[in-house]
């Protein structure tokens, strides 16, 4: 079995670094193509950041600046 490195949280790293709704390009990086939100056992952030990206993304998917899911054509 491999051992794997630990996650670090990027926000907690980065004091400057700001979880916003308006942001949507670095909310992007946080949801798959299909529109889900990327776990965060795989995104790597801690309890808290995780919860103030989920509000993010929902405040973001509420006044359209994310699709809620990406339809096939």
């Amino acid at each position: 079995m491999a051992i794997s490195k630990k996650k670090i949280c990027r926000f907690c790293d980065t004091r400057g670094l700001e979880i916003d709704y308006k942001d949507v390009k670095m909310l992007r990086k946080y949801i798959t193509d299909q529109g889900k939100i990327i776990p965060r056992r795989v995104s790597g952030n801690c309890a808290r950041h995780q919860r103030e990206m989920t509000t993010a993304i929902k405040r973001a998917r509420n006044i359209s600046l994310i699709p809620y899911s990406v339809t096939a054509v």
